[in-house]
């Protein structure tokens, strides 16, 4: 068998042409994009030259300045994290610096020994208490960068789940009393971290901990949890401005208080990151990587995502790195409203995991199920010295092989496929990836005409639990004088449109003895009348 196979009825050599002519490598990042596994052809580098000439030039207003998160009348800055000479003011530059600096002698000296926790005892642990980006950012930070023994041990508060907390402070146990606790949110006011902090204060006071000695907040200068904190006298307090998304924080505070605490190269990381800004900056599509990544998503999918993109890293610190260009990504780009105002329901579905395991779940599917997807494929060239070849066997080569071995067999049904390749994996490389598919998100966002910096469906959600926990008050109150109501009693008495969402939030009451219970049939909600208990 051919070891290039024909893809869209190319033969071998003319595969090799185009690969040759699509295959673009930076010397200095030793990195390595190759798009010619898609279906961008000559026909479309020539028609993509006004549009991109378009997105270009709304990439650089936003890099000067501009308002490019209207529904918040924010700017959008995280190429400034990297690059602070860029930042449209000589403050705002200074105080990128200064953070910086702030935050790596922070984590210095934590690991000294310097800062230490209440009786001058090391500080353990880290409990860090964070939802999507202010998450998973740090999370993919420590996958990728922390190495066996450096720094200290993170563990996290990323949900609301009840039974995540308990076990994670189960894990604590007595170190809860040294366990630096790091509470992220820009706005001071996001429920999901404020109940996060209510729970931690609660339990490092119970152990006999100090919090203001122990809490470190990072949010935005002024917010509700700044005040707080301040008030308070928290251990530190750091920025996260507000010209900064959470899905694009990685490169602020959110990223590199983890990576100072973890002893990880956070300077190497924002170099990486920056390295790559410059590059993406070039405004010609055949030399700028961004641009190749956004025109081969906007062929793929025809320009309405009609494809899904399946990541397959092929090294295990990268495991996470699926997960965080799901937020980035589909956050960024899933949009029902053009900046027109036409309904386009755009959007780009990113799903994956690791190679080699995890491509036994679906890579059937991949070759022989629906052609519906485009794989992205990371691979990392330089191999760990630890695991050396015994009896002739390398693991290194085997992950390659299957790598190879799938990408073969994926153009063997001419199924699309982008490769993008690292020739080692460290801070900088990590940096490079995140600022490449920041700038391919910024690019595609402008060809298809959607803000990729607002997130009016997260917020909807948002308000749509709110209103579901003052209904609930409403029931509770009703509720609480002690007569026993049929739903539609409760509907009627409260005025309701709806009365499904009633008898969600009241069966999730009586299973929990929160003070109700019902007679009747719960596989028949209208059989159901609910009581005190």
């Amino acid at each position: 068998m051919s070891p290039l196979p024909p893809l869209n009825g190319l033969d071998p050599t003319s595969l090799w042409e185009r690969f040759r002519q699509l295959l673009w490598h930076d010397p200095d990042l030793a990195l390595w994009l190759d798009v010619s596994r898609m279906a961008l052809e000559e026909g479309d580098l020539q028609a993509f030259q006004a549009p991109f000439a378009r997105a270009f030039a709304a990439m650089e207003a936003l890099e000067a300045g501009a308002i490019a998160n209207a529904d918040e009348g924010r700017m959008v800055g995280h190429y400034w994290l990297r690059a602070p000479e860029l930042a449209p003011d000589p403050a705002l530059s200074a105080a990128i610096t200064s953070e910086v600096d702030r935050l790596e002698a922070f984590g210095r000296e934590v690991l000294a020994g310097t800062i230490t926790a209440p009786g001058d005892r090391p500080f353990s642990d880290v409990l860090w208490i964070g939802i999507g980006g202010s998450g998973l950012g740090p999370l993919l930070m420590l996958r990728a960068l922390q190495q066996h023994g450096m720094g200290l041990p993170f563990h996290f508060f990323d949900n609301v789940d009840p039974d995540g907390m308990a076990r994670t402070l189960a894990a604590l146990g007595e170190r809860l009393t040294t366990t630096l606790v790091i509470v992220v949110s820009k706005s001071g006011g996001t429920p999901e971290p404020h109940l996060g902090m209510v729970q931690a204060r609660a339990q490092v006071v119970a152990a006999g901990g100090t919090w203001s000695a122990q809490a470190v907040a990072v949010t935005m200068k002024g917010s509700h949890l700044d005040q707080e904190a301040e008030a308070a006298g928290w251990l530190q307090r750091f920025d996260m401005f507000d010209w900064v998304g959470g899905r694009t924080s990685i490169t602020s505070a959110v990223g590199l208080l983890p990576a100072a605490l973890i002893g990880a190269d956070l300077r190497g990381f924002l170099e990486g990151a920056a390295a790559m800004d410059r590059l993406t900056r070039r405004p010609n599509l055949r030399t700028n990587p961004a641009a190749l990544l956004a025109a081969s998503w906007h062929v793929a999918g025809g320009g309405r995502g009609r494809r899904d993109m399946v990541v397959l890293p092929y090294r295990d610190r990268l495991e996470v790195f699926s997960r965080y260009l799901q937020q980035l990504v589909m956050e960024s780009l899933g949009k029902r409203l053009d900046r027109d105002g036409e309904v386009v329901h755009q959007g780009l579905a990113v799903y994956g995991n690791k190679g080699s395991t995890d491509q036994h779940a679906y890579v059937q599917q991949l070759r022989d199920g629906l052609d519906n997807f485009f794989v992205t494929f990371i691979e990392v060239l330089e191999d760990p010295q630890e695991i050396p070849p015994i009896d002739g066997e390398c693991p290194a080569d085997f992950l390659e092989g299957f790598l190879q071995g799938t990408r073969t067999a994926l153009a063997e049904q001419a199924r699309q496929s982008i490769t993008i390749t690292l020739r080692r994996f460290d801070a900088r490389g990590l940096g490079a990836l995140i600022g490449l598919f920041e700038r391919a998100v910024g690019l595609y966002g402008e060809l298809v005409n959607v803000n990729a910096y607002h997130q009016p469906g997260v917020e909807a959600g948002k308000q749509a639990a709110a209103g579901i926990l003052a209904l609930q008050s409403q029931v509770e109150g009703l509720m609480a004088d002690g007569q026993p109501r049929s739903l539609a009693a409760i509907q009627a008495e409260l005025g309701l449109e709806a009365v499904e969402p009633v008898f969600w939030m009241l069966r999730h009451l009586c299973a929990n003895a929160r003070g109700y219970g019902a007679i009747g049939d719960w596989g028949r909600p209208d059989s159901l009348t609910f009581h005190h208990t």
